[in-house]
Parts: C-alpha cells; structure tokens; sequence
C-alpha cells in the first residue's frame, strides 16, 4: 500500500479535499489502550499524560480509510516522537516517500519532529495569519486518524476494557494487531467515514492481502 504511485495519489486526494499541503500523503497518531493495572513494573506501562497504565500504538491512516502501517505495542510510559524512533518509520519514509523525486510527507501532531517526510502545526505563540490557517486547515484534515480509532473501539468494543487487557494473562498487543487487520479488511469491503469522506475507494481484499 505504501508505494510510491499509491502515495501520490493519497496526496493528491488530501490536496483535492483542501488541504494547503500537496505532499501529504497521510496521517500519523499515537493512540493509548488502557490496561488493567500490572501487578509488576507498574511504572514502565503508566501514562502520565492519561493517568491510566496503557499500551501505545503508532499508526498511519491514510485517505482510503486504512489503518496503512501500525508499529507496537509499546509502553504505555512512551513519548510519540520516541516510538517514531524506535518503529523506524523515518527510515523508511527515505527510502519509499519520494515522486518524480519530490519528497512525500506524513502529518502528525505538535508532539512529532519536523523533517523532509514528516510535518506538524505550526507551534509558535505568536503564528502569522496565514501559518494560523494553515494549521486549522491540516488539523481538520489529521482528524480522520483518530475517527479510524474511534471506529476500533466501535467494532471491538473489549479492546476498550480495561480490565479485560491483563498483561501476561492475554496478548494483547497481538490482539489489537489483528483486531486493526481485521478493521481493514472490514473497510476493503464495505468503505468507512474516512474514505467517504476523502472520496477514495480502498482496495479490494484479494488486493490487499494479497
């Protein structure tokens, strides 16, 4: 799914629905799955930022609808730009995110580095006009990632029970793997809300598993 003539057009989709950047082929986010508390090394899996002990998960949706590169699990206790380094996803955008020999970006929150493949708001207090609406503009757009996790949750309502995800009891990082392929598959058949509203058609099942 990420190759190169796949990730113009993903561009060109994003572009066409009013997005200012012409680039960008997707969407990256980090999502939290809480888990019931460990009994050990409660401190590697506890999310700060949430307050809840967690797994992580860094995902990339793109404007089909499909969940097009997923990296994890991790502990619950790691930054977004950390599992950004430790997926290798930036390695491999240098080696695939290139057409005609202009570089392909993804876009992500304020908690994402900047680089050639990769972009984020604006982050200064004091953003002109335009660099304003700029980031208002990609922010509507960046919101399709986490409606992919909302439909997640949706269809597989026990990956959001906490107390059903036990460490060591389940696999749960697995599980929510497959739980994302079968997402997928799900949208091969039947579209969802993120390519009805990109207008982009996934790709047929025999296509993408194959």
């Amino acid at each position: 799914m990420l190759q190169s003539n796949n990730l113009r057009q993903f561009a060109d989709y994003i572009h066409g629905k009013g997005a200012p950047l012409d680039n960008c082929f997707g969407f990256i986010d980090g999502t939290v799955r809480r888990i019931a508390r460990p009994k050990t090394n409660q401190r590697i899996v506890y999310n700060g930022h949430k307050r809840v002990h967690a797994l992580k998960f860094q995902s990339i949706v793109v404007p089909n609808g499909m969940i097009a590169n997923l990296a994890g699990p991790f502990e619950g206790k790691k930054h977004d730009s950390t599992m950004l380094c430790e997926s290798g996803l930036l390695q491999q955008l240098q080696q695939f995110a290139w057409h005609d020999g202009r570089p392909l970006c993804l876009y992500g929150d304020p908690a994402y580095p900047i680089g050639v493949h990769l972009l984020a708001p604006y982050r200064s207090l004091n953003i002109t006009p335009d660099q304003h609406a700029f980031n208002k503009a990609m922010s509507a757009h960046r919101v399709s990632v986490e409606w992919v996790f909302g439909l997640m949750t949706n269809y597989f309502k026990f990956i959001d029970f906490k107390q059903s995800q036990k460490l060591g009891s389940s696999p749960i990082g697995k599980v929510y793997i497959v739980c994302s392929l079968i997402q997928n598959a799900h949208t091969c058949l039947y579209g969802n809300i993120v390519s009805d509203y990109f207008g982009l058609e996934a790709p047929s099942l025999q296509e993408y598993f194959q």
